[in-house]
């Protein structure tokens, strides 16, 4: 039988997402591709620092300690493949164990996410975020001003997600914006006992808790997950049902009504914070790695607003 990676929990992200190439990449937009290439060959043997995704790579990473092969990290970048050498040497003098990588010079990498069963892409290109997400794979770009710190909390890998056009699907989430708040906590009392549709991040909370599961007292690494979201009672209940009906537990449950997410995610330290709306993603990158999820209503407006504007912009 073939290699393969299936019954592992594979994750995919560019070469910006685990490593600090900002200054590189401010290169290549003032300079073009030749120069960026120059660069990072003199730059070759020289390790990059740490990027936004690296704590969360270091700790799913701890998953195969014993030995055993339960994650794959693949990088899938939009580098030529000389930059990509680089980029494993920078991995292989922080220790990390990374095998395989995808170099496409400039195209659009996210299409090899279906052989390799990604269960996450993470990218800081938002047009390779958009085109994994239509195709059905959880990702994020990146918010490379995000806080990075991959030495606390050693022995736990701590995740939050939003719920919302996240965890759930935006159903919820297209009331409030067309109705408002009053609209938006009546239709959740009404469909109380009627669970939220998936969002594109289901399967990668399934994934971590499949992890979780098999590893058992094997490792030293745990998982601990957090909801984070700005619903608030009763729109609430509905949250904790469908994570009930999905036979799913997260170890946290923060109902803000609103507030700025970032103080509490700053209590709550994670590896990785995902949410679909760029103000709250904004808040929480002091408190640690935060991904923004292109996806649901809010961004779809967001995009048509952008649109509508660029001919004002032009005239």
């Amino acid at each position: 039988m073939g290699v393969t990676l299936d019954n592992k929990l594979v994750v995919a992200l560019s070469s910006r997402a685990l490593f600090d190439f900002e200054a590189e990449n401010r290169v290549f937009d003032e300079q073009g591709d030749g120069a960026y290439e120059r660069l990072q060959l003199e730059r070759i043997d020289q390790p990059a620092r740490p990027g936004v995704a690296f704590p969360l790579v270091k700790k799913l990473l701890a998953f195969n300690e014993d030995g055993e092969h339960r994650v794959e990290v693949v990088i899938l970048s939009r580098n030529d493949p000389v930059s990509g050498l680089r980029v494993f040497n920078s991995a292989k003098a922080e220790g990390l164990n990374l095998q395989r990588g995808v170099f496409t010079k400039g195209e659009a990498p996210y299409r090899y996410l279906k052989p390799l069963g990604a269960h996450l892409f993470l990218s800081a290109n938002p047009d390779d975020v958009h085109g994994a997400l239509d195709s059905k794979f959880p990702a994020a770009r990146v918010f490379s001003t995000s806080l990075v710190d991959a030495a606390r909390h050693p022995q736990e890998l701590r995740i939050a997600f939003d719920g919302d056009a996240v965890l759930f699907s935006d159903e919820a989430e297209q009331v409030y914006q067309s109705a408002g708040l009053d609209a938006f906590q009546a239709h959740e009392t009404a469909h109380v006992a009627r669970p939220l549709p998936p969002g594109p991040f289901k399967p990668l909370l399934e994934a971590l808790h499949r992890l979780q599961r098999a590893a058992g007292e094997k490792v030293s690494i745990r998982l601990r997950t957090a909801l984070v979201t700005a619903r608030s009672a009763p729109a609430h209940e509905r949250a904790i049902r469908t994570l009930m009906d999905w036979g799913i537990e997260v170890d946290e449950a923060m109902f803000l009504g609103g507030l700025q997410k970032g103080p509490f995610l700053r209590e709550f330290e994670p590896d990785f914070f995902f949410d679909d709306q760029v103000s709250h993603c904004e808040s929480a990158v002091v408190a640690g790695p935060t991904g923004h999820v292109s996806a649901g209503v809010v961004n779809r407006r967001a995009i048509v607003d952008v649109a509508e504007a660029v001919p004002a912009a032009r005239a």
